[in-house]
């Protein structure tokens, strides 16, 4: 079927202390959107949405669309840089496409569709929509969820979903790394990529004393990140911030050893390439980072949008697609979540030999958008 891309911008107002995106009018968000618009009109649409956007092209996206399913992609004000995103900004940057969606283009049901790390970001906006909480971010600035008036979904779908920045940063981090300025200095007990360090394959003791230590290791930025906010603030210096790298990570034991949660992935392969490279190269999750966006994103206690505890508050259906072949997020991802989403009426199914982002693999991208389409026509 064909259909018509129609890029379109959603602008809205907004006051803040400071300026965390480049360029632009200050006090004016600018969210970047495309429709893909099918010739057969519905009145149900997808929405797909991730924290730094930047999948208006992908595979499953476009198939959708081909197959009669309005889709719309919605880039955040982030968009291609994640260096100082705020999690409660992405999320209510998602709430402003929804209600354009609904009031302006006229979609009667809205799906939100999580892919990847858009799961999390889908997750964490049902749940403030169903169940407003969130007042201020992590790092104590003032950012309302529960006066936004956001629209809650009429379902979420987990597709090729991992459980969130949080949560996935720190089970790829390098528990190697014992002193953060010291970040090339290694323990080689816990260096899976040295040449003298542990080797495949690994005890079970060994890879729950590995993931200790990458807690231990987020936690101790974590407590850096609030010495150094709260040296700011003492100095009346409330709106500082301050930059900052992270070394080392993309080195979960899962990339050497294929039998740790097992799919059918490929050995010594992440979504990124060569994860010994990408574990210190410029791609790497939260390596350029900020005091306030690793609060927001990437702390493994503080975060809003921990996907565990999202899903624990929604109260919707819930369709979740796994891809055997994922070399990014493997299975106990989708376990875990759908195990904490225990007031979902949920949906389960795994598309076989299907990568993460179904390139090169037009006929298991179809598979996933047929069944994200039945779905949808069983709901309403």
């Amino acid at each position: 079927m064909k259909y018509e891309r129609i890029p379109y911008l959603v602008m809205f107002d907004e006051v803040s202390a400071f300026k965390d995106t480049y360029a632009g009018e200050i006090g004016k968000v600018v969210i970047e959107c495309h429709l893909l618009k099918p010739e057969v009109a519905s009145d149900s649409v997808v929405i797909f949405s991730h924290p730094i956007g930047g999948g208006q092209y992908l595979p499953l996206v476009g198939t959708l669309a081909k197959m009669g399913m309005p889709t719309i992609y919605c880039n955040p004000r982030y968009r291609g840089n994640d260096t100082a995103l705020i999690m409660e900004r992405a999320a209510m940057d998602l709430g402003a496409c929804v209600r354009d969606a609904k009031e302006r283009l006229g979609y009667k049901k809205v799906y939100l569709g999580g892919w990847s790390g858009g799961g999390s970001l889908s997750m964490f906006y049902q749940a403030e929509a169903q169940d407003p909480r969130v007042t201020h971010t992590p790092a104590g600035d003032p950012y309302d969820l529960t006066a936004a008036g956001l629209i809650p979904a009429d379902g979420v779908m987990l597709l090729a979903a991992h459980l969130s920045r949080n949560l996935t940063l720190t089970e790829w981090m390098d528990p190697s790394i014992e002193d953060e300025s010291r970040p090339f200095e290694r323990n080689p007990e816990w260096d899976i990529y040295a040449p003298d360090g542990p080797r495949p394959p690994f005890s079970a003791e060994f890879v729950a004393e590995f993931r200790e230590r990458q807690i231990a290791r987020n936690r101790r930025i974590t407590r850096w990140v609030k010495e150094q906010l709260a040296e700011l603030k003492a100095k009346g210096l409330d709106n500082h911030e301050r930059c900052f790298t992270v070394q080392g990570t993309m080195a979960d034991p899962r990339w050497v050893d294929p039998a740790i949660d097992a799919n059918d992935r490929q050995p010594n392969h992440c979504m990124l390439g060569d994860p010994f490279v990408v574990n210190d190269g410029p791609v790497g999750l939260a390596r350029f980072t900020t005091l306030r966006s690793w609060l927001s994103q990437w702390s493994y206690d503080d975060s809003n949008a921990d996907g565990l505890k999202c899903a624990a508050r929604l109260k919707c259906p819930m369709l979740v697609i796994e891809n055997s072949a994922d070399d990014a997020c493997t299975p106990s991802h989708a376990g875990r979540l759908m195990a904490a989403a225990t007031n979902c009426p949920q949906e389960h199914h795994v598309i076989k030999g299907a990568n993460h982002y179904y390139f090169g693999q037009a006929d298991l991208a179809r598979q996933a958008a047929e069944l994200v389409c039945d779905w949808i026509a069983r709901q309403g």
